[in-house]
């Protein structure tokens, strides 16, 4: 078994479909820049409400990043 490290960053994404959604928004956006993500973990839902509807989620995450050798 290998020994690994990992850096943990926070990450928060908003999306008006779902809190699903949001969340693929922030780790799709973040991979762009970021290497090695291998998990995370959701640290707090939120949401946007008007006239009784939900307009917006955001979704704030925990993101594991390996540390390379």
């Amino acid at each position: 078994m290998s020994e690994h490290v990992y850096k943990q960053i926070e990450l928060t994404g908003s999306s008006p479909k779902s809190s699903d959604d949001a969340m693929r928004v922030a780790l799709e956006k973040a991979s762009k820049t970021l290497r090695n993500m291998h998990w995370f973990e959701v640290v707090e839902t939120r949401g946007h409400i008007e006239d009784g509807k939900i307009l917006h989620w955001q979704v704030t995450i925990k993101v594991g990043l390996r540390i390379e050798d």
